[in-house]
């Protein structure tokens, strides 16, 4: 069992890192930058490639502190797969930004155990306890109260309060890939479970690569350059964020070795409150009484769940 100092170094530093990380991810790209000709920071897998380099990096210099192996990069195919899923799960819930503000983006991952749970069915034969399913519906009834938008008067008639537009399609398929990354690390674990640091480093070395050939592609690096001489004020919020995410990483995967899951769950979850708490305070993100309900079953189903979702 972990000490109590353990839990607390961990809880510490995945609430400030993460916490200020969602300020930072927020503030990058929905800020309006320039005086006279607003623009906002529209390069998600430049920042993206940029963030995977730096925790690859700091996994590799780890793993050369700590005289661990940095060669398991491959494992059968099972670590570009994973990378894949990764990036492409973060590169949804980046772009989501663009069309919803990052209460939405949180509540919207919150569902994250619903793909998990799907993927864990059909594709392992897991069997889960019903109060699991209970919680995770009362999770689903949180995120489509919140989501709903009150009906309109039109010429036709009323339109539905349900509608899925760009940002929520977004982080519906960002859940999806966030179902595979769970699925193809369970196969990792029953087959040898890689340290955390090779973790972090095997997967965040795929996702560069992914990332610069995405980069590539979407001949993002030139306008990116371009950006940064016109606004340089950007460069100061991507070292953060880049930073964060690195240190956030650090302690993620300390909490996922060395503490129960039910202890890293609680930390996660609490600290996805907090994160909504602050996007309303310091951006002015105001949500309706409605939506406050739904993000009160939300937590709960999540909390519930991390109590009593496992067992039997």
């Amino acid at each position: 069992m972990a000490s109590y100092g353990t839990i607390a170094v961990c809880a510490v530093g995945v609430f400030f890192f993460y916490f200020y990380y969602g300020i930072l991810q927020e503030k990058l790209f929905r800020s309006e930058y320039g005086t006279i000709d607003k623009e906002r920071f529209d390069f998600v897998t430049t920042a993206l490639f940029l963030q995977c380099l730096s925790s690859c990096v700091a996994a590799l210099i780890a793993l050369k502190v700590q005289n661990q192996s940095s060669d398991d990069i491959f494992r059968g195919g099972q670590f570009p797969l994973l990378a894949a899923a990764y990036l492409g799960a973060m590169m949804c819930s980046n772009w989501a930004l663009k069309y919803v503000n990052y209460p939405t983006q949180v509540i919207g991952k919150s569902c994250k155990p619903i793909p998990i749970m799907v993927f864990g069915v059909f594709f392992a034969s897991k069997r889960y306890a019903i109060q699991k399913y209970l919680f995770v519906a009362l999770i689903v009834l949180g995120v489509a109260i919140f989501t709903y938008k009150d009906s309109k008067k039109t010429q036709t008639g009323v339109s539905t309060g349900f509608s899925i537009g760009m940002g929520e399609a977004l982080l519906m398929l960002s859940l999806a890939q966030d179902g595979c990354v769970a699925a193809i690390q369970d196969r990792m674990k029953a087959f040898r479970k890689p340290s955390s640091y090779q973790m972090m480093f095997s997967m965040n070395l795929w996702s560069s690569l992914f990332a610069f050939v995405a980069t590539a592609c979407f001949q993002e690096v030139l306008p990116f350059l371009d950006f940064l001489t016109r606004h340089p004020e950007v460069i100061s919020n991507l070292c953060q964020f880049c930073a964060c995410s690195v240190l956030g990483q650090v302690f993620i995967f300390k909490a996922v070795t060395e503490l129960s899951p039910l202890n890293c769950s609680i930390i996660t979850t609490t600290r996805k409150c907090f994160t909504v708490l602050a996007s309303v305070l310091m951006f002015g993100n105001s949500l309706t009484d409605r939506q406050w309900i739904g993000v009160a079953l939300v937590f709960s189903g999540l909390f519930l769940d991390n109590f009593f979702g496992s067992k039997k």
